[in-house]
């Protein structure tokens, strides 16, 4: 008998197709919000915690921890302030420190950010549990005028090997000052990754002191001072002494894992300028702890939005029972039962709902296919373009029992409409 009441919960829901539909569209959007925002939550954590792995500590100049590891790892936001490279020399030869990677940070090209770095960056940098940076094409830098870009940069911006690039100061789509003295040829571009390597152009770290000096020409002052600045710009780069001065911050492995927690506090009352070191997992934990709030409150804006929109569905039910009370009794007097009645009007808030999860499901695949380059673009966020996942189904299982406990309640009013009080006319 269900097949008959289904067809018949068909029917009237095509009857009244325009007010079905849009009941379907404001579920559809409910759904697509709650599934974004657990997906966006999902992504998010797992990005982050894929994108640097085997690294013990990350140091820098003193600030916050997790200020810190947003801008040296995740090229979110700018350093207060930079380390002195005889501090990071200092440290790097310490006996505990099996290796140390330098990196600085502060200017861009097109809206990427640019990394100066050394070549023991792609020997010792590692991703999603140990993965190491692989190259497309070409090969790591060796001189201060060649550049390795990572996978977006290449894909978005078309460049080839061979290619040549002007970087610029300044770390957004607006730049203060163009480097052109010096454009910066391309010799590799890295294999996907899934991180903010993928965005980034690598340069030696050399390379950042040449295009500053050379910089340094039209704010120096006039007379001796803007003298040296250019005789100091006509030597050859390779005749210069290139040592940075200072650097944004760099990465280290310890030699024991035992020496990770003696070595941060060494570095944390180091004597020669106030650094900061911080171990990934800790700045990540009080990451997650600072958008626990966060998640917490769009879960709940979703579930509100969820909740509306059957609320929604359970008005529009609601009245039309009043508008179908001769159609009620016709069922009746041709031999339908109360039960039959109840079957249909659940029928129709589970095929509402049915249809509005379907809709809403394409409608996130939609948005994650025209949004990623965007959020990628503006957050630095990569995500994945994947099918649903147990976390999602638990999700679309909970709206629909929420959508039978609301269908229930017109439903139950509709069991016990009698045959009297359908043919009966109400005054």
């Amino acid at each position: 008998m269900s097949a008959p009441v289904l067809n018949l919960a068909l029917a009237s829901l095509w009857n009244r197709r325009s007010t079905a539909m849009l009941t379907m569209l404001a579920i559809a959007l409910s759904v697509t919000l709650m599934l974004a925002v657990e997906k966006l939550r999902r992504d998010a954590r797992g990005a982050f915690a894929n994108t640097i792995s085997g690294t013990d500590l990350i140091v820098g100049a003193r600030s916050g921890a997790l200020q810190l590891m947003l801008y040296s790892v995740f090229r979110i936001g700018n350093a207060t302030n930079n380390m002195s490279w005889d501090s990071y020399k200092e440290v790097a030869n310490s006996p505990r420190v099996k290796w140390a990677v330098p990196m600085s940070l502060g200017d861009s090209h097109r809206g990427f950010r640019v990394l100066g770095t050394s070549t023991a960056y792609f020997q010792h940098y590692r991703y999603a549990r140990r993965h190491e940076l692989t190259f497309a094409s070409g090969k790591s830098f060796a001189d201060v005028r060649e550049v390795v870009l990572g996978a977006a940069v290449a894909a978005e911006l078309g460049y080839s090997l061979g290619q040549e690039v002007v970087l610029a100061h300044g770390a957004g789509e607006i730049n203060l000052q163009a480097h052109d003295q010096y454009p910066m040829r391309v010799v590799g571009i890295l294999n996907p990754t899934g991180t903010p390597v993928d965005r980034t152009l690598h340069v030696n770290l050399e390379s950042i002191t040449l295009i500053h000096l050379d910089s340094a020409v039209s704010t120096a002052t006039q007379g001796s001072a803007r003298q040296r600045f250019s005789q100091l710009i006509q030597r050859a780069p390779e005749r210069r002494d290139l040592t940075p001065v200072s650097i944004t911050a760099f990465l280290l492995g310890t030699r024991s894992k035992l020496d990770i927690f003696a070595l941060q506090r060494d570095i944390n009352r180091f004597e020669r300028e106030p650094l900061l070191a911080v171990i990934p997992g800790v700045a990540l934990q009080e990451l997650w702890d600072l958008l626990g709030f966060a998640e917490t409150l769009l879960r709940l804006v979703s579930i509100a939005v969820v909740f509306t929109g059957l609320l929604g569905m359970t008005t529009l039910i609601l009245a039309t029972l009043e508008a179908r009370r001769r159609e009620m009794a016709v069922l009746r007097a041709v031999g339908a039962r109360p039960i039959h009645l109840f079957g249909l009007f659940m029928f129709e808030a589970l095929l509402l709902c049915a249809g509005g999860i379907v809709l809403g499901m394409a409608c996130l695949q939609v948005g994650l296919v025209l949004g990623q380059p965007l959020i990628a673009r503006e957050f630095g966020l990569h995500m994945t373009l994947s099918g649903p996942t147990l976390a999602d189904f638990g999700i679309v299982a909970g709206i629909a029992g929420a959508a039978c406990v609301a269908g229930a309640i017109p439903a139950w009013r509709a069991y016990r409409t009698a045959l009297a009080d359908g043919l009966s006319v109400r005054v």
